[in-house]
C-alpha cells in the first residue's frame, strides 16, 4: 500500500492513495488552517470505523443476515500533552434489519476487533484502550 502527501499551502495537505484517490486535509485556524476540511486524526478516526463496518457488513452478510443499514459512531479521547495520541475510543455501532439474531452481530463486532480490522488491531496494540456496543434496529 501506497500513498503521498503534499503540503499545498498553509496547513492544507492533499493524499493521494495508491489506488488514485484524493483527499484535502487541513488544520484548525489556530494552528495556520483555515478549517475547510477534515484534519489528519479525523482521518484516522473515520478509518478505524470505516474498517470496522466494512468488516461487521461483510461478516453479517456471510451468516445470511439481512442487514440493511449499520452505522457507527465514534468517540475519541486523546492525550492532553504532546503527542496528543488516542488513548480511548468508544465505537457504538446501530445495526438495522430484518430478524437480525444478537449472536451474530456481536460476533461479527467481536471479529471485527479481535481479527480482521488491522487499523482498530494495530491502534490497540499501541495502548488505546477501544470498547465496542451496539443496539439492533428491527425492520419490518
Amino acid at each position: 500500500m501506497k500513498a503521498r502527501i503534499q503540503w499545498i499551502g498553509e496547513a492544507m495537505f492533499l493524499g493521494e492513495s495508491g489506488s488514485g484517490h484524493a483527499v484535502i486535509m487541513d488544520g484548525p485556524p489556530e494552528d495556520g488552517g483555515r478549517n475547510l476540511s477534515i484534519r489528519p486524526m479525523e482521518m484516522l478516526l473515520l478509518g478505524i470505523g470505516g474498517c470496522s463496518n466494512f468488516d461487521v457488513v461483510s461478516i453479517l452478510k456471510k451468516s445470511r443476515q439481512a442487514v440493511k443499514s449499520c452505522e457507527i459512531f465514534l468517540k475519541a479521547t486523546r492525550a492532553t500533552e504532546e503527542p496528543k495520541v488516542f488513548t480511548k475510543i468508544d465505537m457504538h455501532f446501530v445495526v438495522k434489519g430484518y430478524d437480525l439474531k444478537d449472536v451474530q452481530v456481536k460476533r461479527a463486532i467481536e471479529l471485527s476487533a479481535e481479527k480482521y480490522c488491522s487499523a482498530a488491531i494495530m491502534l490497540r496494540a499501541a495502548g488505546v484502550v477501544i470498547t465496542h456496543d451496539y443496539e439492533i434496529i428491527g425492520l419490518d
